[in-house]
């Protein structure tokens, strides 16, 4: 056998033995990469450092990438890792435990990952140190993780002697005679699985165990109730406990918790699970929101559009959705031998508005927006508040253009989506640009050529403006690139919130078209937009940004008169008269309550200000000024109070100074 050419990205070639391993490969290449390697992409396909390389049919090098510590791959392995490791655990604590599925969960703060069993008994939050103490006393022992590629005949015998009936049922479901399972040597471990894992279970040393819930097998009432333990894990012990101090603030900012107390909105189980009520509180915030991003639309020569909620089933089979979200729409409904379906997108809908006329190249870009509410079938065990849930509104909107107006256009969202977030007050924004990558095992729609020129305007954009993105090789979706905008909180978590995504796909689908300058149809340019994305994970996000304290222009209520006597409700009625009079969201607290008492009634409640009328402020004609963090800030004129309010709430300032 002749020997294999191997390289790192734009690094020199070098010539291992035939059959060498990812890991033996790396030593020649880099050494010090060979010792950090979790595991390794070869030819843009990700792979255990134990993967034996073969050499390509058309001779070329082959081209392999550590995934290393500290990067969004090796957080992925490990993190999946540690989930194998839990199961391993559970099993050798209570046999007979089913397995179920357990994944990493890089997209939710909250948690690293998860596991679903049906262990022998109920397992309660006092088996979480015990199971926890298995993991390490496991990962110890440096044992390693095995991958083994068998047929799928095969694969069932083994499962089905194990009497693993879900995992059974996983790999009855998979195509393909050739299935992957993993072995955890020297534990009772295996599972089916895709991979790729760390080396061996001395890798993770820093992961804790966090909770207990109950989940559905695929979400299904109807199918076995089983418990999901919550985990996470992260390279370095420091950055566990980092992570496990902000947990703990977290927990004081859950936007669950503070949508009950201040009364914002709810989700009711008679009603079903992810549906959100909003309630008055709740929905001044939204309207704010709303206001806001209609105001800045109606500025950039936007078209507001509303479009139905359910579609012939057909569209969606058209779209193409039907076939690739379909687990995530709700079921087919039929009227009179038509079938229909709940809508879980807007763009078809903005299309079928496109289409409804010929369009030429002197009306375009055609810009549509809409706070489409949308929905989505997702699994019990997945729904979070606010931040996950079965309908949804998002702040679409589609631009169709032509090709030499795409780059204005881009330009235009960039700014658009720095000025919303930097206006609801968020200052640390990470862009990502999703691109093609070099992995030719993902079936891409669109022209090399248009993936040159879409991916090229979204860096131009980026770049002229200065600034920092990271470009994600291979993320970008099947149809086309998208620059992806994600925050910052105030305690340094990670939101993934709007995007701009070019489109080759459904121009194609829907054959859309425009005359040209030269009197001849051609293909407009799409591009999908969301800003906010979901109104209802954004305003979870700034409930949690802001602990429920919003800025002024925001909050529900902005200000509290507190009169300190009955024989001062009268004074405080005009007064809560006149400030709502020039635009102010006002409570007037007439209880017969102590002034203390009323004072920490609107604490609790976060309102910004506070007047406080006592029979001085009555001789004076002035209001004694409270505010929400600092305190007394002294007395002024009623007209000075309407004043400074008034210059922030237009400023939209994100604080009270």
């Amino acid at each position: 056998m002749s020997d294999l050419n191997v390289q790192l990205k734009d690094g020199p070639v070098v010539q291992v033995p035939a059959s060498v391993t990812v890991a033996e490969a790396l030593k020649k290449l880099d050494r010090d990469a060979a010792k950090q390697a979790l595991a390794a992409r070869v030819n843009g396909r990700e792979v255990d450092l134990a993967y034996t390389l073969d050499a390509p049919a058309n001779g070329d090098a082959i081209k392999i990438e550590p995934v290393l510590p500290q990067t969004l791959a090796g957080l992925e392995v490990l993190r999946h890792s540690t989930a194998h490791l839990l199961a391993a655990a559970v099993l050798d604590l209570f046999p007979g435990t089913k397995l179920g599925i357990g994944p990493s969960l890089l997209e939710d703060p909250r948690y690293g990952f998860f596991y679903d069993v049906i262990a022998p008994r109920a397992l309660t939050e006092a088996d979480l140190p015990l199971i926890e103490k298995k993991m390490r006393d496991i990962a110890k022992r440096n044992m390693p993780y095995r991958r083994d590629e068998i047929s799928k005949a095969e694969a069932m015998r083994i499962f089905a002697a194990r009497e693993e009936p879900l995992k059974c049922e996983l790999i009855d479901e998979k195509a393909g005679e050739i299935v992957s399972v993993y072995y955890i040597d020297g534990s009772p471990f295996i599972d089916f699985c895709l991979g790729p894992h760390v080396p061996n279970t001395n890798r993770l040393r820093a992961f804790k165990l966090l909770s207990l819930a109950g989940a559905y097998w695929k979400g299904d009432a109807e199918r076995p109730q089983m418990q999901r333990i919550y985990g996470t894990a992260f390279f370095k012990p420091e950055e566990l406990d980092s992570w496990l101090k902000q947990r703990e603030e977290a927990e004081k900012r859950d936007h669950r918790r503070l949508g009950r107390e201040l009364d914002l909105f709810s989700i009711q189980e008679e009603y079903g699970q992810g549906l959100v009520f909003w309630h008055p509180k709740g929905g001044i915030v939204r309207q704010q929101m709303d206001d806001y991003l209609r105001e800045e639309l109606v500025k950039r020569n936007y078209s507001f559009v509303y479009t139905p909620h359910i579609a012939k089933r057909e569209l969606w089979q058209l779209s193409g959705h039907e076939q690739n979200y379909g687990d995530s729409m709700f079921a087919p409904t039929k009227l009179e031998e038509t079938e229909f379906r709940l809508k879980p997108m807007n763009c078809p809908m903005h299309i079928g508005i496109y289409k409804s006329q010929q369009r030429s190249y002197r009306d375009l870009p055609q810009r549509y927006a809409e706070m489409g509410t949308v929905y989505r079938a997702e699994l019990s065990g997945t729904l979070h508040g606010l931040m996950r849930v079965r309908g949804f509104t998002v702040d679409d909107a589609h631009l169709f253009c032509t090709p030499e107006q795409i780059r204005l256009e881009i330009d235009d969202c960039v700014d658009f989506a720095y000025q919303v977030l930097t206006t609801f007050g968020f200052e640390k924004i990470k862009f990502e640009l999703s691109v093609k990558g070099s992995d030719t095992s993902k079936l891409y729609l669109g022209a090399e050529e248009d993936w040159a020129k879409a991916e090229g305007a979204l860096a131009a954009a980026l770049d002229a403006r200065g600034i920092d993105y990271q470009r994600m090789e291979g993320e970008a979706a099947f149809y086309g690139p998208k620059v992806d905008f994600k925050i910052e909180d105030a305690i340094g978590r990670l939101w993934q919130l709007g995007t701009v995504q070019w489109d080759f796909n459904l121009p194609e689908r829907f054959e859309l078209e425009y005359i040209g300058e030269d009197n001849k149809p051609h293909r407009p340019v799409m591009v999908h937009r969301a800003l906010f994305g979901s109104i209802e994970r954004f305003f979870g996000v700034l409930i949690e940004h802001y602990a429920g304290a919003f800025p002024l222009w925001l909050a529900p209520v902005q200000v509290a008169v507190l009169p300190i006597t009955d024989r001062i409700n009268e004074y405080a009625e005009q007064t809560g008269q006149e400030l709502r009079g020039a635009g102010l969201r006002v409570e007037v607290n007439v209880r017969s309550d102590k002034i203390g008492a009323k004072i920490r009634d609107a604490q609790m409640q976060k309102v910004p200000f506070m007047l406080v009328l006592g029979d001085r402020e009555v001789e004076e004609d002035k209001v004694a000024v409270r505010e929400r963090t600092k305190g007394d800030i002294g007395a002024m004129s009623l007209d000075d109070f309407k004043e400074m309010a008034r210059r922030l709430v237009e400023s939209r300032a994100i604080t009270n100074t």
